[in-house]
């Protein structure tokens, strides 16, 4: 397959790239940046030098990048990629974006919380979450993938509100990431001196990952699902751990619990289930594609506790969406992704 990367030059294009070069079944095509433009991407991110010797392209011309690519990866920021998804409408290639234009099944909600017009609202998008959508992602022309806290927070929960074990209102999800998460733009707030030694909440009551959010659970849920979601900054590269609190329903089990999660999750390479007491660390899904799930209840107040974590760029982004190329192209979907984590 050849696969081209449009936007290479950031966090989570840097980590395609990785991963891609990698891969036995793909082919790195054209990779672009329209601030480098003719730059090699190994002198911009020396770790790549001698496997990816080749020079960055402007996406101007994107047909003709589409047409030499089986597969394209937009791994641009919002409202870039429903403009090439528009271009490209009934091309051969196949489109995975990494960024939040196509999550959204009304392309309304994208309109209020990422203030900015949709351009493509008839788009067919497939959500890319595959341990929850793999039949419908195998047939895809354009996926979504899943924004980082997103996808941690979405698998933390989604079996017990498929399993109508906890109560709909009064979800809370306590969310941290590493400083990746903010993107490779320069911020004053992502500056070193900013983040070292210190840890903050951010986007609060307004992050744009909390419709996307409600929106799995409802469906699930098979009803509204409002929740109460705050992002964290810490002071390290990558990962992200979402402590998660909902109230369990009237006679509902320890044992019921560990079979709904076992139910969805038993056969699920990429998601490590570790049931009831464990506290998965960020360290042990570093550089993987591996979900480290945990859970506690507390019979005092009646709340489950449900701890999860990924790498924010990996799982969270660039590994997942190379998952779902592999389930597009008919691949076993854990090729050039079994990868164990980097520990300490």
């Amino acid at each position: 397959m050849k696969a081209s990367v449009i936007g290479a030059t950031g966090y989570a294009g840097v980590e395609l790239l990785r991963l891609l070069e990698g891969h036995p079944e793909a082919e790195i095509a054209a990779i672009t940046s329209e601030s480098s433009t003719g730059e090699a991407i190994a002198n911009m991110y020396p770790h790549l030098a001698g496997r990816i010797e080749k020079n960055l392209t402007s996406m101007k011309d994107i047909e003709a990048i589409a047409e030499a690519s089986d597969v394209i990866f937009i791994a641009l920021p919002h409202g870039h990629a429903m403009k090439i998804g528009k271009q490209l409408r009934g091309s051969k290639t196949k489109i995975i974006d990494l960024g939040g234009d196509y999550r959204f099944k009304d392309y309304r909600v994208f309109e209020q919380w990422y203030k900015v017009k949709h351009e493509d609202p008839e788009a067919q998008a497939v959500y890319g979450l595959v341990e929850l959508y793999r039949e419908q992602v195998k047939g895809a022309q354009l996926v979504a993938n899943p924004g980082c806290y997103t996808t941690c927070s979405i698998l933390a929960m989604v079996p017990l509100l498929k399993a109508g074990l906890i109560e709909t209102k009064g979800i809370v999800i306590d969310a941290k990431s590493g400083t990746s998460g903010a993107g490779r733009s320069l911020k004053v707030g992502s500056l070193y001196c900013s983040v070292n030694e210190s840890f903050k909440a951010y986007g609060v009551a307004s992050h744009r990952h909390t419709p996307e959010i409600e929106q799995i659970y409802s469906e699930f849920a098979g009803e509204d699902v409002v929740i109460q979601f705050t992002p964290h900054l810490l002071p390290i590269d990558r990962g992200i751990l979402a402590t998660c609190y909902a109230q369990l329903k009237e006679g509902v089990t320890d044992k019921m619990i560990d079979e709904a999660y076992k139910a969805m999750y038993a056969n699920e390479f990429f998601i490590r289930y570790r049931g009831q007491g464990v506290c998965p660390e960020l360290k042990n899904v570093r550089a993987s594609n591996y979900v480290d799930l945990g859970w506690q209840t507390d019979k005092r107040t009646g709340r489950i506790i449900v701890m999860n974590c990924i790498d924010n760029l990996v799982k969270g982004a660039a590994g997942q969406a190379v998952q779902n190329m592999n389930v597009m192209f008919g691949l076993d979907e854990t090729t050039g992704l079994r990868a164990l984590p980097i520990v300490p």
